[in-house]
């Protein structure tokens, strides 16, 4: 399948039909393991259904939760996921990628536990009564990063290819290496405060070209202990700070989720073969794991892309982000690569559990590729972001009628994506529009 085109598969045997197109897409019409328990760390998960941290921009100036982000993770804790993956929260101001991001530090404590508080009561009033594990997300933006919503990119490395998509002259300064070195305990101290809020754990943010994520590929860093030739400079920042996580908080998850292909070519990507960067080579993302392992990780969530350069990649969609293309590809190819990314990590580290992504724009069908993944050995979890958003209790409706509404889910047209973009808060303008309006 080359040619995009809109999701027409109504029916499953149209869905059948398209899978055998020379697509490795699993399937199972048993959907019964997406119910099964799981152990992450030392800590039991109810089923294998998580929420993707999906950001809202609906926090108050200072980076506290507001009012929308308490309505949404009331939403998602009633509605039956196992793992309720938390937004992005930056762990220092500047690293705030706009003006509404979560921002943990000492001074949001509070409102920070009132909302893993509220999450708990919500879930465990919920009609399945089943405690989910709940994860913080931990970001600096990087060369995303916007002070007051203005552009104030603090970028590991000059790139060609993004640094044109914010008009970034060639004279805005890198981040250091002495600022650098003072973040790892910034990831770690935030780390702790989430701990003091309530959470499970935290996933360390090194994906979609964010700081961590685009250090990894900062070969064109040169004379850096945080760039060049060397994976083990690139990673430094990433695997220290999980060391350091997890020397002071053992009790929590750590978790990561990892861009294991952003899709440019060397020198300024990771994780892209030689002859196509779309394509993943997993070497250097299994030699990350493999550090990151060794210092106690606890939980991986596989991703691919860069949204503002290649939006595909990580998210296949009917309808681009407006001003956006339609990429040459079918969107089932890109859910396939997906999963099989999810897949090679999952062999390479097969007691580590894995998050799959990609299935929002499956809609319906989601269940039985997400059951199959799973029943195969591919992933452990499966993972659901902007469906999630349209249909916060598709858990509880697949638990209680073992299927999922057309009327309800995700229908990939962008829209979260593009007031994400400009700043405004996030949903579903579809499912949600009383609350969300097309930007």
């Amino acid at each position: 399948m080359t040619a995009h085109e809109r999701f027409r598969f109504r029916t499953p045997g149209q869905f059948a039909e398209a899978r055998s197109q020379a697509l490795d897409l699993p399937w199972s019409d048993d959907i019964g393991g997406l119910f099964a328990p799981l152990t992450i760390g030392t800590l039991a998960v109810p089923n294998r259904l998580a929420i993707q941290p999906m950001e809202g921009a609906d926090a108050d100036k200072n980076g506290a939760p507001g009012p929308l982000t308490f309505r949404r993770y009331r939403r998602f804790a009633a509605g039956g996921a196992g793992v309720l993956w938390f937004e992005a929260a930056a762990v220092v101001p500047e690293g705030r990628s706009n003006a509404h991001q979560l921002l943990l530090v000492l001074e949001n404590l509070p409102a920070f536990k009132r909302l893993v508080e509220e999450t708990r009561a919500e879930a465990a009033d919920g009609p399945l009564g089943r405690r989910p594990v709940l994860l913080l997300q931990l970001t600096h933006a990087g060369r995303f990063a916007k002070c007051g919503g203005l552009p104030a990119p603090l970028a590991a490395q000059r790139n060609p290819h993004l640094d044109s998509l914010r008009r970034m002259d060639r004279e805005f300064p890198l981040i250091t290496d002495s600022e650098l070195d003072a973040l790892k305990a910034r990831f770690a101290e935030a780390a702790e405060l989430a701990a003091d809020a309530g959470f499970d754990g935290v996933d360390l943010k090194a994906c979609h070209g964010y700081l961590a994520g685009e250090l990894l590929a900062a070969r064109a860093r040169t004379e850096s202990r945080y760039g060049g030739a060397h994976l083990e400079n690139r990673a430094r920042l990433l695997i220290e700070a999980a060391a350091e996580i997890k020397r002071r908080r053992p009790d929590r998850i750590l978790a990561v989720r990892l861009g294991v292909c952003d899709g440019l070519a060397a020198p300024y990507g990771f994780g892209g073969a030689a002859d196509d960067p779309e394509r993943p080579d997993l070497a250097e993302p299994i030699a990350v794991v493999r550090e990151l392992r060794s210092r106690g990780l606890d939980l991986l969530n596989v991703t691919l892309g860069i949204p503002s350069f290649r939006p595909h990649l990580g998210r296949p969609f009917d309808r681009p982000p407006a001003g956006g293309a339609l990429p040459p590809e079918h969107p089932l190819t890109g859910v396939a690569r997906l999963l099989k990314a999810a897949a090679g990590m999952q062999a390479a580290f097969p007691g580590l559990p894995v998050v799959g992504t990609g299935f929002s724009w499956l809609r319906q069908h989601f269940p039985g590729v997400a059951s199959g993944a799973i029943g195969r050995g591919d992933i452990a979890l499966a993972g659901v972001g902007r469906l999630a958003f349209a249909a916060p209790d598709f858990a509880l409706d697949l638990r209680r009628t073992g299927a999922l509404s057309p009327h309800k889910v995700c229908v990939a047209c962008s829209h979260c994506s593009e007031l994400l973009r400009a700043g405004r808060p996030a949903g579903c303008v579809v499912r949600d529009h009383s609350i969300y309006r097309t930007p």
